[in-house]
């Protein structure tokens, strides 16, 4: 039986999570990356939203993907996106305005991300509900793990604190260019080749 006609399919969850992780290995939605990952609680803040929108989006899409026709299908699923994306907008505004404000234009482009896209094209358009949560969870999962990590290592290298806390002490002397998009590059490469030295690796142990 295919993973398409399988009620529920670990692999739709796990795959986001390492061998198909969004940032490290299909190298997708970077815009977001590059502009919020230079502090740990803007990443996460950046991470909780494209959790709840993938998810959400994933979900409502496939469950009225046979209804939808095949021409219309794409701004149909951008209305369904941008309105889980304004419920975000709202309730950041509303209880953490600071985050908002960090996030800033980010956060409305997210209609437009081509992971929440790509997903509701690839996937959710053509698996059951349960399944689609699952990837769309996955996804997201995979995504908030890659930024925190990159943003954990920008904010230390870049400004000697984590999670706005001074670690490294006073007479540290920053890498400004951890602060700057060419820092998220130079991290997202390193994680990439590490990745790919672990399965590596793992592929060997297997033989």
């Amino acid at each position: 039986m295919s993973a398409q006609h399988k009620l529920v399919d670990t692999k739709s969850f796990t795959s986001g999570l390492w061998k198909m992780n969004p940032i490290l290995y299909l190298m997708i939605g970077l815009c977001p990356l590059l502009a919020v990952s230079s502090a740990v609680k803007d990443a996460l803040g950046m991470g909780v939203a494209v959790i709840f929108v993938l998810t959400g989006a994933n979900v409502t899409i496939s469950l009225i993907r046979r209804v939808v026709p095949s021409h219309v299908r794409i701004p149909v699923f951008i209305v369904i996106i941008a309105t889980f994306v304004t419920t975000v907008d709202y309730s950041l505004t509303a209880f953490s305005p600071q985050l908002h404000k960090n996030l800033g234009v980010y956060l409305p482009l997210m209609v437009v991300n081509c992971i929440i896209l790509g997903r509701a094209e690839a996937f959710a358009s053509k698996n059951n509900i349960i399944n689609s949560a699952l990837d769309g969870l996955g996804m997201g999962l995979g995504f908030t793990i890659a930024i925190f990590v990159i943003s954990a290592i920008r904010e230390l290298l870049g400004q000697g604190t984590f999670m706005g806390l001074n670690v490294l002490g006073r007479n540290y002397t920053p890498f400004i260019i951890m602060l700057m998009p060419p820092g998220a590059f130079l991290v997202m490469g390193f994680l990439i080749a590490l990745k790919n030295s672990i399965e590596r690796r793992g592929q060997k142990n297997v033989k």
